[in-house]
């Protein structure tokens, strides 16, 4: 049975942003379909979420009189990727609802309180052991074995911060790449496929899930996600339990990426959490009744959440640096649906887009 209603904020209340990017930018358009206004806190200037925003704060994330005055002009705090500072959504969360909280983004945003989080409540992942130091590694590359990933306990996205341990190879030059201070070795896991799944959960508890969606990368960024996901039942039953499960005891409200391996044997794997919206589920903006976009803004004001069910069978591919230079071939394709970012400069690895290739529903 569902709990009464609270915290619901009408159409008209501001809803703060830590972050800048396309995440904030596709935040703050489908809050404005749902009436209401966002307010950007960004270090930077004209960032893709800044463009289409109500209202925008350029200043560091460490700035504490900035914060004051971001959290009276809001009624509600979120933020669009977890490498903020934790003190800053701790000042924000003594003056207004922060969704989620920053006990969330405190447990993401660390890989090895996530993966010890994960142990506790029961959720199977990869093996892993913590290295403070360089003079650590050996002894945990001979705990976990060859192949394994050395990653940076904090601050890693798209593959930044992690390196492939290899049999022999210098253990000493592998710490300096990896260039954090503390590390997390994970053992390599021969996977099947990489699934991903998200959940959306309310102030009331109420809990929705979309359908996992199957991902591909290349050079440790994503490439593509496409749903369905081409996987057993079985395995999407379990995805989607553990989805629901890591949501109710880390008691998230919001949104919440489960990013998943399944192994060869059919058994699923968590590797990474990411609580907001995630890259891999850009599918549901053209595929899904409701979007991922505006499924975290209903999450976050306490409405009902919308149905994430899939009417449209689609493949979710990223445009990296200069392939944003094909969106003319892509808007004349009739099947596609072209989401640009706003952002100036085409870099190697960035992202600056991503299109849908839609078709109906098959099964």
């Amino acid at each position: 049975m569902k709990s009464d209603k609270v915290d619901m904020l009408a159409p008209g209340s501001v809803i703060g942003i830590l972050g800048g990017g396309q995440l904030g930018r596709m935040s703050a358009l489908a809050a404005a379909r749902l009436g209401y206004k966002v307010h950007i806190f960004s270090p930077e200037a004209d960032g893709p979420a800044a463009q289409v925003a109500w209202k925008n704060t350029v200043a560091a994330y460490d700035d504490l009189a900035a914060l004051e005055a971001f959290a009276k002009s809001v009624d509600v705090v979120t933020f669009e990727f977890e490498n903020i500072p934790a003190a800053a959504a701790e000042i924000l969360a003594k003056q207004k609802p922060t969704r989620p909280s920053p006990r969330v983004l405190h447990i993401t945003q660390e890989r090895l309180r996530e993966k010890r989080f994960l142990e506790k409540i029961g959720v199977p992942v990869t093996a892993f052991r913590e290295v403070t130091t360089a003079a650590d590694l050996p002894a945990a590359v001979a705990d976990i074995g060859t192949p394994s990933i050395l990653k940076s306990a904090s601050f890693g996205y798209d593959g930044k911060g992690q390196v492939r341990i290899e049999a022999g190879m210098d253990l000493a030059d592998a710490w300096k790449k990896m260039g954090g201070s503390i590390a997390i070795l994970e053992g390599f896991v021969d996977f099947d496929c990489e699934i991903s799944v998200i959940v959306a959960r309310n102030t009331n508890g109420d809990v929705a899930l979309f359908e996992p969606a199957r991902n591909s990368h290349k050079h440790h960024i994503l490439d593509t996600s496409t749903v369905p996901a081409g996987i057993t039942n079985k395995v999407a039953h379990a995805a989607e339990a553990i989805a629901r499960n890591i949501a109710t005891e880390i008691d998230l409200v919001g949104l919440l990426a489960v990013e998943m391996f399944v192994t060869k044997a059919g058994g699923v794997l968590v590797n990474e959490l990411a609580p907001r919206p995630h890259n891999s589920g850009h599918w549901s903006m053209d595929g899904a009744i409701t979007s991922q976009f505006e499924q975290h803004i209903r999450a976050i004001c306490g409405l009902e959440l919308g149905n994430p069910a899939r009417h449209s069978d689609t493949v979710m591919t990223n445009l990296i640096g200069d392939e944003v230079e094909t969106w003319p071939q892509l808007l004349a394709d009739p099947d596609v649906k072209l989401h640009l970012y706003g952002k100036a400069e085409a870099r190697p690895g960035r992202k600056m887009g991503h299109w849908n290739r839609i078709k109906p529903k098959s099964a």
